[in-house]
C-alpha cells in the first residue's frame, strides 16, 4: 500500500475512535434526566440510548455533508480542488484531518475526566480549524458562505452554538411552567408516576435525535479523508460503509455509559422531577431534530444543558446550581480555542516529522494521552452504581 492509503486507514480508525468518545461523552445528553428521575435504570438507559443512536445515525446525512464541505475550504470557487491540500496524493489534507481528530479526542477525554459536559462537536470543529490554520492559514477555513446563505463555520456552527441553548432553555422553561400549572391539582405521586412513563418516549426521541446529529459529524470527517486520498469524489454524498461504521462506533461508545458526565448533568445542575425530565427531553429532541434537517452542526450538549436549566427556571421553588452551570459555561467557551490549539500543535508535530511517519506519531501521542487520562480516572470511579448518589 502507498503511504497515503496507510495514513487514510489510520485517519479512519482515529475518526471512529473519536466517534466512540463522542458516544460515551454525550450519553448524558439523552439519558441523564431519565436516570436522575428514576424513569430508567442506568444500564437500561444506556442500552436504549445506544440502540436509538444507531438508528438515528442512519436517518439523514445533512450534518455529515456540512462537515465535509463547510469547515475546511477544499475547493476553489470554480469547483476545482485547492492544490496545496491535494498535493502528494492528498497527504496535506490527511495530516490536517488527523491533527484535528487528535485535538478533539484529547479534549473529549480530558473533559470527561473532570465530568464536564463540554461539546464533542465543538472539540472536533476546533481541532480541524486549528490544524487548518496552522497548515494553510486563516483562508483555509470556510468562515462564511456566499451571499446571504447560512454556510461556513459562522453560519453552520457558531450561530447555532449561540442560539440553540437559549432556544432550548426558553422552550423548556415555558413547557415546565405549563406542565406544573396544568397538573397543580394532581397529587405529586400520581403526577410523577405518569411523567416517568412519559419519559420513556421523550428520552427515546432525544436519543434518536442525538444520533441524527452527532454520529454524522464523524461521517463527514471520514468522507473528507476519502476525498483527500482520491478514494471518493462526491462531496454531496456519504458512502454506505461510512454510515454503518460510524453508527456502530457511536452506539458502542454510548453503551459504555460516560457515567461522570451523566452524574453532572442529572444531579449537578437541578434536582430533576419527572415532569421536568419530560420537558427537558422533549425540548432538546425538538431543537436537535429540526437543526439536523437544516444541516446545522450544533452541540447536543449545549441544547440538553439549556433544556435542563430551563426546567429549573420553570419549576416554582426549584434550585439551580449556578456554580456548576458556570463551570460548564467556562468549558463551553474554551472548547473551540483549546481544542484548536491542540490540533495546531499536532499538525506541527506531523509536519516537522513529515508524511506518514508524522501522522503515525500523532496517532501514538493520542493513544498515550488517552491511556494516561483513563488510568487517572480510576482513582475516583463513577459507575452505574453511584451515578445517582446525592450531589456534593
Amino acid at each position: 500500500m502507498t503511504p497515503q492509503i496507510v495514513l487514510l486507514v489510520v485517519v479512519c480508525a482515529t475518526a471512529l475512535a473519536f466517534d466512540f468518545t463522542n458516544g460515551f461523552h454525550d450519553t448524558a445528553n439523552a439519558m441523564a434526566a431519565a436516570i436522575a428521575t428514576g424513569a430508567l435504570k442506568p444500564r437500561a438507559a444506556v442500552s436504549l440510548c445506544a440502540s436509538l443512536d444507531l438508528i438515528g445515525a442512519l436517518i439523514s446525512v445533512e450534518v455529515a455533508i456540512t462537515v465535509t464541505n463547510q469547515v475546511i475550504r477544499i475547493q476553489n470557487p470554480d469547483g476545482s480542488p485547492i492544490a496545496t491540500l491535494m498535493d502528494d496524493g492528498g497527504m496535506p489534507l490527511l495530516l490536517i484531518v488527523m491533527a484535528g481528530l487528535a485535538g478533539a479526542i484529547i479534549w473529549n477525554i480530558l473533559t470527561w475526566l473532570f465530568g464536564l459536559p463540554s461539546s464533542s462537536s465543538h472539540a472536533l470543529f476546533g481541532g480541524l480549524i486549528g490544524a487548518t490554520v496552522a497548515s494553510v492559514g486563516w483562508d483555509g477555513v470556510k468562515w462564511v458562505g456566499e451571499g446571504f446563505h447560512l454556510d461556513g463555520v459562522v453560519g453552520k456552527v457558531v450561530l447555532p452554538a449561540l442560539a440553540s441553548p437559549v432556544i432550548a432553555c426558553i422552550v423548556a422553561t415555558v413547557g415546565t411552567r405549563l406542565v406544573f400549572a396544568l397538573t397543580s391539582r394532581i397529587t405529586e405521586v400520581y403526577r410523577d408516576r405518569f411523567f416517568r412513563r412519559a419519559q420513556l418516549g421523550s428520552a427515546s426521541m432525544l436519543a434518536l435525535s442525538h444520533g441524527t446529529n452527532d454520529a454524522q459529524k464523524t461521517m463527514g470527517v471520514i468522507t473528507l479523508a476519502l476525498i483527500a486520498s482520491g478514494v471518493w469524489t462526491d462531496t454531496a454524498a456519504i458512502p454506505l460503509w461510512v454510515k454503518l461504521t460510524c453508527a456502530v462506533a457511536i452506539a458502542s461508545g454510548t453503551f459504555t455509559g460516560g457515567w461522570r458526565i451523566i452524574r453532572t448533568m442529572g444531579k449537578g445542575l437541578v434536582e430533576i422531577a419527572p415532569p421536568q425530565g419530560f420537558c427537558a427531553e422533549s425540548s432538546s429532541a425538538t431543537v436537535i431534530l429540526i437543526s439536523s434537517q437544516l444541516g446545522f452542526a450544533l452541540s447536543t450538549t449545549h441544547v440538553a444543558t439549556g433544556s435542563i436549566l430551563g426546567t429549573g427556571l420553570g419549576r416554582p421553588g426549584a434550585t439551580v446550581r449556578w456554580a456548576t452551570a458556570g463551570r460548564m459555561g467556562m468549558a463551553w467557551l474554551i472548547t473551540l480555542p483549546l481544542s484548536g490549539a491542540v490540533g495546531a500543535v499536532c499538525w506541527w508535530v506531523s509536519h516537522l516529522i513529515g508524511g506518514l511517519a508524522g501522522g503515525l506519531t500523532v496517532f501514538v501521542l493520542v493513544v498515550l494521552s488517552a491511556g494516561y487520562m483513563f488510568l487517572h480516572s480510576r482513582r475516583e470511579v463513577v459507575s452505574h452504581h453511584n451515578v445517582t448518589d446525592e450531589w456534593s
